[in-house]
């Protein structure tokens, strides 16, 4: 009779069997006269708890790699050209960071400085509308990987496509209603990324262009991406006084193109709104249980980060950097502008609970970067809204911002959802170059390793195994990877090593480009990349 054998079965099994497998694995190579043994792993992680990330309690063993993939689990002894001893630390799939805006930073850390040493061997850009493809440096999804491959990169690398950036490259960044015509160009110019390997679509309907959709034109882009089975993943259109209705729209657009919906960055914005957290997780809920292939994210900070130019209204955003910045010098506009963003200063209980965190220009970032609108209006001496206006001018819009908008409890509730999984929203960073130039939001350096420590060790809203699987298989899932996320024979190696006492993270707003504590180990497609918490050099990473 024919028996079906669980995962969990299955890593039980290869528990006790793994020495006889050792034993089987090794043999004589050679040439002429000349034998040696051959090692049947290249490396073995010894001694500690190995968590699966299926969400599986731990179990204490070893665990073996094998030409870059996992070779065995269980008592593996030391038939191996390298040995790591775990010393009783956690042994871990990689993480997997499925929002990230990576993308074309990786050219200037090619290491993967503040994703690696958070133990993030898998990112994935091209999120919130933007791609740097079809429309920006690159002219496809092809173009893009190529360059990174050649170039060689630290950690595993995916993109989605930005909805706003397949508009821009059909219809320029003009709000205007896209004609049949213009929707075909779009579905055809998407089609080709998917089919050049990108994820899915991502849309970022906060900004523009990606903004200037109709729910119709959104939902005829969607029907290709159900097509490939790919993810769509949404910035929704507000995460503030109108949550409830974007999740709800969401929702509904996934549902007409049959698509699976990724929610980003799941958020109930300023503290009017802060109520609405378990409402939103109730929409999610009912979907799910409709027949959606539904699930969110959420990166565990309190403040968001985007650019200075979201105090601009949306339809003043439209055209070149050129059209935006001679309206925001017409007096007749912004007036307008200024009124926008005096209502927002006071939704986000005021212009202190915004913090300037990137400038272009040197005499700015050492005048005003770090500092709150408060203390940049008293050294400027001019009004808040004077000041932002002043400073997208000088700057051409390339500033960014760090608002303090949200509430602990509802990144408790939204973590510890089984839908939902901590994303970071952030980018790779370095301590070192031009990236470390900027005071970005802390989450680039230590998403993951606050959420292991802070949110399950310290405050236990749930167990480390399950906090595995949400940073691990969870994301996999979401994204179809087949090889990666689960510590099982076959899979890529990429090997987490982390201490459950002491794994979290050391950046702050204040001081962003800190490595975190508690992470000795990382291995990136079987290649020791972090050893004994020192970069080792290597660049191992793959494009998926």
């Amino acid at each position: 009779m024919k028996r079906n054998i669980s995962r969990r079965s299955f890593l039980k099994k290869s528990l006790f069997t793994s020495t006889a497998l050792v034993a089987s694995a090794g043999g004589l190579s050679g040439s002429g006269s000349v034998f040696r043994l051959t090692q049947p792993f290249d490396t073995i992680i010894r001694n500690g708890f190995i968590y699966t990330g299926d969400g599986s309690p731990p179990f204490k063993g070893d665990v073996g790699i094998k030409d870059g993939r996992i070779s065995a689990l269980g008592k593996l002894g030391n038939y191996a050209d390298h040995i790591t001893d775990a010393k009783g630390m956690a042994i871990s799939p990689g993480f997997i960071d499925l929002h990230t805006h990576t993308d074309t930073n990786l050219f200037q850390s090619a290491e993967g400085d503040s994703r690696i040493y958070q133990g993030i061997t898998t990112d994935i850009g091209g999120n919130c509308g933007g791609s740097p493809f079809p429309a920006g440096p690159y002219d496809n999804a092809t173009d893009f990987m190529e360059a990174l491959k050649k170039q060689k990169i630290g950690i595993n690398y995916g993109s989605f496509t930005g909805q706003g950036s397949i508009r821009s490259a059909v219809m320029g960044d003009w709000d205007q209603v896209a004609d049949k015509q213009q929707i075909k160009a779009m579905q055809t110019l998407l089609e080709e990324q998917l089919e050049q390997g990108s994820m899915g679509m991502s849309c970022g309907l906060e900004y523009a262009p990606g903004a200037y959709a109709s729910d119709e034109e959104l939902v005829q882009l969607l029907k290709v991406v159900a097509k490939h089975n790919k993810l769509f993943a949404i910035h929704m259109r507000n995460e503030d006084d109108r949550v409830e209705q974007a999740v709800s729209e969401a929702i509904a657009m996934a549902k007409k193109a049959g698509a699976r919906l990724q929610i980003s960055h799941l958020k109930a914005q300023n503290f009017d709104n802060w109520h609405k957290g378990p409402q939103l997780i109730r929409l999610i809920e009912d979907a799910r249980s409709s027949g959606l292939d539904v699930a969110f994210d959420r990166y565990p900070y309190i403040a968001f980060s985007t650019g200075l130019s979201s105090f601009i209204p949306l339809d003043g955003r439209q055209g070149s950097t050129d059209d935006v910045l001679h309206r925001l010098k017409d007096k007749k506009t912004e007036k307008a502008f200024g009124d926008y963003a005096q209502s927002r200063f006071v939704r986000f209980g005021g212009a202190k609970n915004v913090l300037i965190s990137a400038c272009a220009l040197p005499h700015n970032k050492e005048t005003y970067m770090g500092k709150n609108l408060e203390e940049c209006s008293r050294l400027s001496g001019k009004p808040a809204w004077d000041f932002v206006r002043d400073l997208l001018i000088e700057e051409r819009l390339q500033s960014s911002i760090v608002v303090f908008a949200m509430t602990e409890d509802n990144v408790r509730l939204f973590l510890s959802h089984p839908l939902g999984m901590p994303a970071s929203d952030g980018s790779v960073y370095s301590p070192q170059g031009r990236l470390a130039e900027t005071m970005p939001h802390p989450r680039s350096y230590g998403t993951f390793p606050r959420f292991l420590g802070k949110y399950c060790r310290e405050e236990k809203i749930m167990d480390f195994a399950q906090a595995v699987k949400k940073i691990t298989s969870l994301p996999a899932s979401r994204l179809g990877l087949k090889d990666r996320g689960l510590l099982v024979p076959g899979y890529r190696a990429d090997v987490v090593v982390f201490d459950q006492a002491k794994v979290i993270d050391t950046a702050t707003f204040d001081n962003p480009h800190q490595f975190p504590k508690g992470i000795p180990h990382v291995w990136v497609n079987g290649v020791h990349t972090i050893r004994n918490g020192v970069h080792t050099g290597a660049l191992a990473g793959h494009i998926i």
